[in-house]
């Protein structure tokens, strides 16, 4: 199985990163909506999934 770029993958957990730090600051009940994409993108960017 070869090794492939997780680039993308980073990128995306930055973005959803972002996106629940501002609803943290901004609307505090709705961070968990970005949870799902955050906790997902860094997994796939450590190539744990």
């Amino acid at each position: 199985m070869e090794k492939q770029s997780t680039a993308k993958y980073w990128a995306l957990f930055f973005f959803w990163f972002a996106l629940m730090i501002v609803l943290i600051v901004v609307y505090r009940e709705f961070f968990w909506l970005a949870l799902p994409g955050t906790v997902t993108y860094f997994a796939k960017g450590m190539d744990i999934m």
